[in-house]
């Protein structure tokens, strides 16, 4: 376990998974479909998992925009493993923001603004993270609502999603 050495006084700039603020929102129930702890976290898109409306995965190529689920949210019972990382169990039910505000898990690198669109990475190391970068990524009907925070999440804003 690594030791804290530097304190500060100011209050970080969100927390993967929070709610942004208290606007109205929406917000499912859903049990982790992934077997390996951690792989999903607080703060990704998820996307249906085998058993539609039960459970959720962590996406990929082959998942479609009409399968996106949510931003899996905080607030549920956390499991801490042994080195002191915080996870999600297999099965273990995790709320998912349908439509509202919360800080996103973003990918490494990007520079993100107010107004900038909404995509969810679904392939590679960084699938379930969220970009502006379209590419191959998928196209969320929502957009991000200012810049990074403290570490690699930023404010985001879901709207209803569209069946396609």
């Amino acid at each position: 376990m690594s030791a804290q050495l530097s304190y500060s006084y100011q209050t970080p700039r969100g927390v993967a998974g929070g709610l942004y603020d208290i606007s109205p929102y929406s917000i499912n129930s859903r049990v982790n479909g992934e077997t390996e702890f951690g792989k999903l976290k607080f703060g990704m898109g998820a996307v249906q998992g085998d058993s539609p409306g039960s459970n959720v995965k962590v996406p990929t190529s082959a998942d479609t925009v009409a399968k996106f689920e949510g931003l899996v949210l905080t607030g549920h019972v956390n499991e801490m493993d042994m080195s002191g990382d915080i996870g999600i169990n297999s099965l273990q039910t995790v709320g998912m923001l349908r439509w509202g505000k919360a800080w996103a898990r973003v990918e490494e690198g990007i520079t993100v603004n107010y107004g900038d669109e909404l995509y969810l990475i679904n392939d590679g190391a960084n699938a379930g993270l969220f970009t502006n970068e379209s590419g191959t990524n998928l196209a969320i009907n929502g957009r991000f609502i200012g810049g990074l925070g403290t570490g690699n999440i930023a404010p985001v804003e879901l709207h209803n999603q569209k069946p396609q």
